[in-house]
């Protein structure tokens, strides 16, 4: 089970963390991934980090602004994200992968930017 938190309703420029917080599977073997929706629009890849080390991607409208991490003794995954602009408005969801397959998601976490 994948369970975000911290979405809410932030002015441009301003920051949020969201978390993930993961059960009933063996986190620490999994990629995880932010995954974000907006309305009318598809879902789009955020950020992933593999399930051991630190290595991260970023798609290009994030990267400087957000910083994915993990910890895997907690088996918590999160998103720091800064600069928010209102583009960044979307329903962000956190998933579980090993190799090219999700076999987990949360339910997703509202993110809205806007003064």
């Amino acid at each position: 089970q994948l369970v975000e938190s911290g979405g809410g309703l932030v002015q441009p420029g301003g920051s949020l963390t969201l978390s993930c917080a993961v059960s009933g599977f063996s986190f620490g073997i999994y990629a995880m991934s932010w995954y974000r929706q907006a309305p009318g629009k598809e879902r789009e890849l955020v950020a992933s980090i593999r399930s051991v080390g630190a290595d991260t991607n970023y798609a290009d409208s994030v990267k400087g602004r957000f910083t994915l991490s993990r910890d895997n003794a907690k088996n918590m995954m999160y998103l720091q994200m800064n600069s928010l602009k209102p583009e960044d408005t979307a329903v962000y969801y956190c998933a579980a992968a090993l190799g090219n397959r999700y076999y987990f998601w949360g339910q997703g976490t509202q993110v809205t930017v806007s003064s």
